[in-house]
């Protein structure tokens, strides 16, 4: 994966009904790969834009995410503890009931996103400061008239003064690109950028116990864990009972469970083999939701904004279809899948 001479950065895009429910055994904000997604669809989308014909080799690679608000649409019932979602109200079916339906989580929410732009064409057009200008309302105009995620994506009211799209162009050394990562990451606060942690799921699972399965050192992050500190004996008084101090385990940052793609469960079929597929012209295969460890941070703790990128990683010889990111400072070891769901 080569890393992109230019960056295309969309400021707080408001989204609305959002899918909120990302895995079967997740909730919450939508997947990396839901943004990666919406990045390849908008690189199909601008391929066909006759008014950027002139740039044949524009690729579009690679989603950078930045949450700035988000808002998922539950509510607690009375006398209960527990959140359910707020759904919609379907019409009545033929008889007068109520209409069967799917349930769905929705959240609504601020992102902004920093989107990998490649070839030599977009590079000389982001080198001239009217055209780089021109590109990026381009480019922006056909992101607004997308989905995210599911949601809509609803016009931009608040940049605090910048521009809601801007063509960023990397510098080649290493201090000129801290040097850019500093002035544009204030762009992106107040918020928190979606890194990936699989080295603390790692070394979390050499900690505990033999016999743990990655799914234990999942859990172990995505829960509050309670423990007791035994506080000093008193000597003077051998019969008091000893005495602790029960506290919650501190974690290193702000740590989510986070759906980073799929595994195989079947073999890949050729096209047309399975009945009611979506696509019959596609070959097909059944797979199970793959989950992993992420952080929320500040976005003033990234050194070099191409760190933020995620980018699709597919072996199908593997059976893996995940989303990875190379870049990142922290090395990317493992990941947990849905099968220690049934072994751990």
């Amino acid at each position: 994966m080569k890393k992109s001479p230019q960056a295309l950065l969309l400021l707080r895009l408001r989204v609305q009904n959002a899918n909120a429910v990302s895995s079967p055994l997740t909730w919450g904000f939508p997947p990396p790969s839901a943004f990666t997604g919406f990045v390849h669809a908008l690189g199909l989308r601008v391929a066909k834009d006759p008014e950027l014909e002139d740039l044949h080799d524009l690729v579009l690679d690679g989603a950078g995410i930045v949450c700035h608000r988000f808002e998922p649409q539950t509510y607690t019932p009375a006398g209960k503890r527990t959140q359910v979602f707020a759904l919609t109200r379907n019409p009545v079916d033929k008889d007068g009931k109520t209409a069967a339906i799917v349930e769905e989580g929705r959240a609504h929410l601020e992102v902004t996103l920093v989107i990998g732009v490649y070839g030599e064409e977009a590079a000389s057009c982001a080198s001239d400061e009217n055209n780089a200008e021109w590109l990026a309302s381009r480019l922006y105009g056909h992101a607004c008239a997308m989905r995210l995620a599911g949601g809509s994506i609803l016009p931009v009211t608040l940049t605090y003064g910048r521009p809601p799209a801007t063509l960023i162009s990397w510098p080649e050394t290493t201090a000129d690109m801290k040097s850019v990562s500093r002035q544009y990451r204030h762009h992106l606060l107040p918020g928190f950028a979606l890194i990936q942690r699989d080295d603390l799921l790692k070394t979390r699972l050499a900690e505990l116990p033999t016999g743990a399965t990655s799914l234990d050192a999942l859990l172990d992050f995505s829960r509050l864990n309670f423990e007791c500190e035994a506080l000093p004996a008193n000597p003077e008084k051998h019969d008091e009972p000893l005495q602790g101090k029960w506290s919650i385990r501190s974690k290193n940052g702000w740590l989510v469970p986070l759906p980073v793609g799929y595994a195989a469960l079947s073999e890949l079929y050729p096209a047309g083999i399975v009945k009611n597929t979506r696509d019959a012209e596609t070959p097909f295969r059944f797979v199970e939701s793959v989950l992993s460890l992420g952080e929320w941070r500040s976005p003033h703790r990234i050194d070099d904004l191409r760190q933020l990128l995620w980018f699709h990683q597919a072996e199908p010889d593997a059976g893996r279809y995940l989303v990875q990111q190379p870049f990142a400072v922290k090395p990317t070891i493992s990941a947990v899948d849905q099968k220690d769901a049934h072994h751990g």
